[in-house]
């Protein structure tokens, strides 16, 4: 392995003023960090948490699917992750007939585990490219610093890759653009799905439990990474063998206690922590807001069809899941940045930068600078959030407006056949997909009731005017116009109807695409944004860039003796947090145990309920006492799900909850409601982490599922 080039006098350091936030780069621990570590209940060396040259715990990390979290838990490549990181995975590999996601799967051997189209990757290696970048930046500013960062991120990854699928590489920014890294990835492609319990423990809960504590989900499946046979990545072919790792994480069964260490591998999302007052105000007031209620009127429908046909739910089930995830955070986040007056606190903390930096040429107007930016782009988010999230939230709108590249490939003067004929295949591709996940049904009132929220909520000088013109001219005052509109879109449009999208593929014409009632309705908002409004917001965003740049590099200085600790903010790159399994109190007189247990999952049992429904079989096991090795002794019950102070987002998802001495003892799941306002501002007292115990995990795979033959794969220390 290539030895990490990092300097260390580069790296930049932010304030660490809360307890057990941060989400620290493992190969840049330091000293302090370390130590920390320790004092908490680590037992492992540094090189045992992140090694150049030799195997440590970083190697059993992997990047799952396009945004998750997993670990290899097997010398035979078995994979941990949430299941609400396989569901789209196991929703395919459903039918009516076989429905892994409704009733559970466990393959009896490995000839019986199912061919998935996902991918794993392995971290490589890791560069420093701040220099490289930095020299061929050079004092460029604005659009055209961003054209040559683009330029040469570009070139370090065709470098550092050489064209080889099963390797990727990216430029990931540090320190809002203070330091760069490259990370290089080895990409396995031969993923297997091995087991999932039902929906109904995977998911218990549904979206009334989802970032609540206390919680009861069984949120995990099992997967399968294969290799050729002498261990290289490859795509899936029958002759490929089980990954045999460079390193795996033994599980323990051990008893967990109040106050014992806990530590978190994984690739966070992303949090923005160092955002300005005017950047959370902007999302208290109109972001936040409305996507929520966007995000609430697709689900509404969605809703309303996956409830009538099981076909539909299997159908629906991944997306909806992933619109339901982040309107429910965000509704959150919204309630506790208000609550915990974070714009208030922000304010003070800028008025103090302020006073420091004035006379410092560098410094002295950032934060005028910043409100200017946010006053400029202000009166047009919420056109682009109603474009994203409404006008574009029709999976039909989203689809037809991917016709734009064919479009594109027909109006070029010199455009050659082979050009066309490549753009019109990857047009039908996309539409076999769009078509294998469209409800019409659901899809169709989605897109009328989009239309309407954007003509009444969308600042009339933004309309496309002559859309809407059209619109009502062709509508009686006796029907409402919008659901007219959209039936006639859905009637007419060639994405449904095989003859008319044959004969246009046959010969494809601009003519043709223009006149396409769904290519005309997604284009006359896309063309109106794209003239009138995306220039403004890419000039937002590169200000706000130059801006965080230096107004982080600002805090640095401000107090070089308080800025002792160092961890940029998440960005999808390999982190480790630490903490503690520890109770809490949400409010006054209520204290929330650590754990939840078998006991309060009977509790919330309604049979047949869309989400507390459970398997006979569970209950017979739990009336039995049936835990086998895995019940708590402290608690005379199994253990479901616990808590911990770890600072994680959006990307741990199926991160491992490890213990002082490397040893598994559940899977990240979620944040807790009350500190969903994580992303911006970390909570000391009231973050924590939900995590599903890796007893509940086995107990699920032996005793529900049947599949003893896989707990037999792991080392499980009970001692």
């Amino acid at each position: 392995m290539k030895k990490i080039l990092v300097s260390l006098s580069l790296v930049l350091i932010m304030f660490r003023t809360y307890a057990d936030e941060g989400m620290w780069l493992p190969m840049l621990l330091g000293q302090q960090v370390y130590n920390d570590m320790v004092k908490k209940g680590l037992k492992l060396k540094p090189e045992q948490l992140y090694s150049i040259n030799n195997a440590s715990l970083k190697d059993a990390i992997v990047i799952f699917g396009g945004g998750c979290t997993g670990e290899i838990v097997s010398n035979q490549g078995l994979i941990f992750t949430n299941h609400h990181c396989g569901y789209g995975a196991i929703a395919k590999a459903s039918s009516v007939e076989n429905n892994y996601l409704r009733d559970g799967f466990w393959a009896a051997d490995k000839s019986k585990e199912i061919q998935t189209s996902l991918s794993v990757q392995f971290l490589n290696r890791i560069e420093d490219v701040t220099q490289k970048i930095e020299a061929g930046l050079g004092s460029l500013t604005g659009a055209e610093r961003n054209a040559k960062m683009q330029q040469i991120q570009s070139d370090l990854i065709k470098e550092a890759t050489g064209g080889n699928e099963f390797k990727r590489a990216v430029v990931a920014s540090m320190f809002k653009g203070n330091q760069y890294f490259l990370y290089v990835y080895d990409v396995h492609k031969d993923i297997r799905f091995v087991g999932t319990p039902p929906e109904s423990i995977g998911k218990y809960g549904g979206d009334t439990d989802n970032w609540e504590w206390p919680r009861h989900t069984g949120d995990f499946s099992v997967f399968r990474v294969y290799t050729t046979k002498d261990g290289q990545p490859a795509n899936y072919d029958v002759a490929n063998v089980p990954m045999t790792p460079k390193y795996f994480l033994p599980v323990s069964i051990k008893p967990l206690k109040d106050g014992d260490y806990s530590m978190i591998y994984g690739y966070p999302g992303s949090t923005n922590r160092y955002e300005i007052s005017d950047g959370v105000k902007l999302s208290t007031d109109i972001n936040n807001p409305s996507l929520v209620k966007l995000r609430d009127m697709r689900l509404k429908y969605m809703y309303a069809e996956m409830i009538k046909d099981p076909a539909v739910k299997l159908q629906l089930a991944s997306s909806y899941a992933g619109i339901a995830n982040y309107w429910k955070f965000f509704d959150g986040e919204t309630k506790q940045l208000l609550k915990y007056d974070v714009y208030g606190n922000k304010k003070k903390f800028e008025n103090e930068f302020n006073n420091w930096a004035k006379g410092k040429a560098e410094y002295e107007n950032i934060v005028a600078d910043y409100a200017k930016n946010y006053e400029a782009w202000r009166p047009y988010a919420k056109h682009r959030q109603y474009l994203n999230e409404g006008i574009m939230g029709s999976p039909l709108l989203a689809f037809a407006g991917s016709w734009m590249s064919l479009e594109n490939a027909l109006n070029k003067k010199d455009a050659k056949a082979e050009d066309i004929e490549k753009a019109v295949k990857a047009a039908e591709r996309a539409r076999a997909n769009f078509l294998e996940n469209e409800n019409k049904k659901s899809d169709q009132k989605i897109l009328a009731h989009a239309l309407s929220l954007f003509m009444t909520d969308v600042d009339p000088a933004q309309q496309p005017k002559e859309f809407y013109t059209d619109l009502f001219k062709s509508s009686s005052i006796e029907e409402n116009p919008f659901k007219k509109y959209a039936a006639d879109v859905f009637e007419n449009t060639m994405a449904f109807d095989d003859a008319k999208w044959k004969a246009f593929t046959a010969k494809p014409t601009v003519e043709a695409l223009q006149n396409d009632p769904a290519y005309k309705t997604a284009t006359a908002f896309i063309n109106n944004y794209n003239k009138n409004y995306a220039s403004k917001f890419a000039a937002f965003n590169s200000k706000n860039n130059e801006l965080g740049k230096a107004y982080l590099k600002g805090i640095m200085e401000m107090d070089p003796v308080k800025a002792k600790m160092m961890y940029p903010d998440a960005n999808f790159t390999m982190r480790v947090s630490y903490g503690n399994v520890k109770s809490y109190y949400p409010k006054d007189a209520v204290k929330y145990d650590i754990v939840c247990t078998m006991k309060g999952v009977m509790d919330k049992y309604v049979k047949d309920d869309y989400e507390f429904d459970l398997p006979q079989k569970f209950i017979d096991l739990y009336n039995a006492k049936d835990f086998g090795r895995y019940a708590d002794p402290n608690y005379k019950d199994l253990v479901v799900n616990f808590i911990t102070t770890n600072d994680i987002t959006g990307g741990n998802s199926g991160s491992p909850v490890i213990n002082g001495k490397g040893e598994l003892i559940g899977l990240a799941f979620d944040g807790n409601y009350e500190a969903l306002s994580h992303k911006l501002a970390f909570d000391k007292d009231l973050n924590r982490t939900i995590c599903v115990d890796v007893r509940y995990v086995l107990w699920c795979i032996e005793k529900l599922g049947g599949a003893k033959h896989i707990v037999d794969e792991l080392n499980v220390v009970s001692k």
